[in-house]
């Protein structure tokens, strides 16, 4: 297993690694508000551009399908240009879009900006973590690379607040404006904060000759530990993206009975909890790098109860009973964080940017699954033209998440017994869960 360059072996980090993970974390933070406007804009989007579920969905994963498209090349390019460049870059991508989006009526135009949205936003959350570990000890890596992922899902924060609050006030054309207008700000803060470390090899250097994008590609997802990276986020963050990005809001106001104001505050349980949970999760990894998979699995779970509680019953639920699955799911936003660790520790240092791209591919391709899958459904079961949809039209539709979900279970048990094999041919033994515990007691 290799580790990724530190600029110190102590426990201290230097002042300018602390302006460098801030305004890391200002860009993931706009980047995230990019990413969700349209989970608290969907009732809105239904008629602005006249559309049904189907083409919602359309709009909605074209940016998840272009940023889990393009995970792969910025990692390669993260290796090779650096995180300063592709974070700019990307800022200035994301703010292109959102001021297209702003201005247009047209579904293709407004489907081009979301494009233009998921390659900007590809390569800032694989930058920063990418710059955590030369600036810090590698002991606050995990933790750090959790707090700047509930940093930036504080933007999901911002958009179930905020942007819902002037969406509603002022418009759907102001609101993508000023969004437009705040990307171009954040991006010119990091320009002057982000760089390396003096004593660095670096990612901001220019690199050795490349290998070419598949060598890397294969290089990065040989060994079976960045493989269970993949699954693991597969897994975790399918059902909160679902809802988030799309769903959510048109299930609780369709056939829930609630405001839009209470449906947007169920999305900041998502929010809330990912950024309680964020610390918890990476604090159990620094401590227990042998035991990260039963976090994951432990998610799952109960993630999956969580749905069947609210599925069943065919009858609206109480909002309390909404919120314990809102605050369910979020949790799998922190314990997917878990998959760059694995990245992290199994990926070979040469390609670790394309390692941290591959893993970080896992999510978004089962939100495309998940989001298609609802859509689909809905558009199946309900009438043709219908554009609102049942209580059992919902039910139906969100039990196809089962699908990514048990995918992702299998890829998880799969490699996590490949990647012991491998540690065990390395002389790493990961010793029996009844043994730890009679060990801990």
């Amino acid at each position: 297993m290799t580790q990724p360059p530190a600029p110190t072996t102590g426990t201290r980090a230097p002042r300018a690694a602390w302006l460098v993970l801030i305004s890391g974390m200002a860009l993931y933070f706009v980047a995230i508000v990019n990413r969700t406007a349209l989970g608290v804009a969907g009732v809105a989007a239904l008629d602005r551009f006249g559309i049904e579920a189907a083409w919602l969905s359309i709009l909605a994963i074209a940016q998840v399908a272009t940023y889990a498209a393009l995970q792969l090349p910025a990692g390669a390019l993260l290796d090779r240009w650096g995180a300063r460049r592709l974070m700019v870059g990307g800022a200035l991508l994301m703010a292109v879009g959102t001021g297209l989006l702003a201005v247009t009526t047209s579904l293709p135009l407004a489907i081009l900006a979301r494009v233009l949205i998921g390659a900007g936003d590809a390569p800032i959350f694989i930058s920063a973590c990418r710059l955590i570990p030369l600036w810090f000890p590698p002991r606050r890596v995990p933790v750090l690379v959790q707090v700047t992922g509930l940093v930036g899902q504080a933007g999901q924060l911002a958009t179930s607040i905020p942007v819902a609050w002037l969406l509603h006030d002022l418009g759907w054309s102001a609101t993508f404006a000023v969004l437009g207008a705040a990307t171009l700000a954040v991006a010119a803060l990091a320009v002057r904060g982000i760089r390396v470390p003096a004593t660095s090899a670096g990612p901001e250097r220019p690199a050795a000759p490349a290998s070419s994008l598949r060598e890397s590609i294969r290089l990065a997802s040989r060994p079976a530990g960045t493989r269970l990276g993949f699954w693991t986020h597969f897994l975790s963050l399918c059902s909160a993206n679902t809802v988030a990005l799309l769903w959510g809001v048109p299930f609780f106001v369709s056939t829930q009975g609630l405001s839009l104001g209470e449906a947007s505050a169920l999305l900041m349980v998502i929010t809330l909890t990912k950024m309680a949970a964020g610390p918890l999760a990476g604090s159990f990894t620094a401590r227990h790098p042998l035991r990260r998979s039963w976090l994951v699995l432990g998610s799952a779970v109960a993630t999956a109860v969580a749905w069947v509680a609210i599925l069943v019953p065919d009858t609206p639920r109480p909002v309390w009973e909404l919120g314990v699955l809102m605050a369910v799911i979020g949790a799998g936003g922190p314990v997917s964080l878990i998959a760059l660790d694995y990245a992290r520790t199994f990926g070979p240092e040469e390609a670790m940017g394309t390692a941290t791209g591959f893993v970080n591919v896992g999510g978004f391709v089962s939100t495309i699954l998940g989001i298609v899958l609802v859509g689909v459904t809905l558009q199946l079961v309900s009438p043709d033209g219908a554009t609102s949809y049942t209580l059992d039209e919902y039910r139906l539709a969100f039990a196809t998440l089962l699908i990514p979900w048990a995918l992702g279970i299998v890829g998880v048990l799969r490699n996590r017994r490949l990647a012991r094999a491998d540690m065990a041919a390395a002389g790493v033994v990961v010793p029996p869960l009844r043994e730890a515990l009679r060990r801990l007691r």
